[in-house]
């Protein structure tokens, strides 16, 4: 089969032939890919740097697609963890890890958006106890994850979202998206932090995509501003856009009601990510939520990694 192959971590992947993996357990079939995002957890895979992945080259990229069996049936899935990846015109699933999709969906827009989209919808019901008028503050929120956040936290009932993000043009698109207050993170550090604290100082969850030099400024700053700082705050480490370090000082637990806690890969276990595949995938479906899907080529993998995009847009590859 073609795929986009990697051969070195200091190159894209390039388009070419690889072995087509075959179905090993009994759950397990194989698919035509129909569209796989480029997502930044496919690029941090490709790169060799994320956690999980295991150091062995060549390998095909890719995290989820959209599939058709053998039947037509469409299929929204999450790849195996020691399988071929899904930029590639074929791809196992296990079925156990797989949301059906009603005809006529459209394939590139839940490819361009499950992803992202996922990492604030498992925070929200499955790393706490969300409850509908929480006031929600997404730190890194002009990206496509983060706008997604905006969306998906006012869906899931959240009363006050308050939007922090670098990008102008991306930040004064997401009041229509549901964001109730919007916060820039330009400037300097300090000044930045007393802002979104001034914004968001009584906010019930963070979802953060930044970490890092922000979330170190922003989060003394944010608790020392609330009201009431016995009053549980849920601090979600989603993404590190802005670092994957920080120092956290120990009298920041001990004089808030702070929970901090991580939520990905790992933290949540597969069966619980993949009982909320359905629902989500139907929100998409529904267009009840602002996808741009960039679809391109999987031949063009190589000038498709590097490709410009715009506001919430996604790059969508192609088989």
């Amino acid at each position: 089969m073609y795929a986009a192959v990697v051969h070195s971590f200091d190159a894209p992947p390039r388009y070419g032939t690889f072995e087509t993996p075959a179905p090993r357990g009994a759950h397990e079939i194989l698919v035509d890919v129909l569209a796989a995002g480029l997502h930044p957890r496919v690029r941090s895979g490709a790169s060799g740097s994320h956690y999980s992945f295991d150091g062995a080259l060549p390998m095909v990229p890719g995290v989820d697609a959209v599939g058709r069996t053998a039947e037509g049936e469409l299929l929204y899935f999450v790849a195996l963890d020691d399988t071929v990846g899904t930029l590639a015109e074929r791809a196992v699933v296990d079925r156990r890890r797989a949301a059906p999709l009603a005809p006529g969906t459209d394939p590139v827009a839940v490819a361009a958006a499950m992803n992202p989209g996922m990492s604030s919808w498992v925070a929200l019901r499955r790393r706490i106890d969300f409850r509908a008028g929480a006031d929600v503050l997404v730190l890194g929120a002009t990206g496509n994850a983060g706008q997604l956040a905006v969306q998906i936290a006012k869906h899931l009932g959240a009363g006050r979202v308050v939007a922090a993000g670098r990008d102008p043009e991306r930040l004064a698109l997401l009041p229509a998206l549901g964001a109730d207050e919007t916060v820039s993170l330009l400037g300097e550090g300090d000044e930045v932090a007393q802002r979104v604290a001034r914004s968001a100082a009584d906010v019930d969850v963070v979802l953060d995509y930044l970490w890092g030099d922000v979330t170190e400024r922003v989060m003394p700053a944010l608790l020392t501003a609330r009201a009431d700082r016995s009053r549980a705050l849920d601090w979600i480490e989603i993404g590190s856009m802005a670092g994957q370090d920080l120092t956290l000082p120990s009298a920041l637990l001990r004089k808030a009601g702070l929970r901090v806690l991580g939520s990905g890969q790992g933290s949540v276990a597969t069966a619980d990510i993949v009982a909320e595949l359905p629902a989500l995938a139907e929100l998409i479906s529904a267009g009840a939520l602002s996808v741009h899907p960039v679809p391109m080529p999987l031949a063009e993998v190589e000038r498709a990694w590097d490709v410009a995009v715009g506001p919430g847009e996604r790059v969508v590859l192609v088989p």
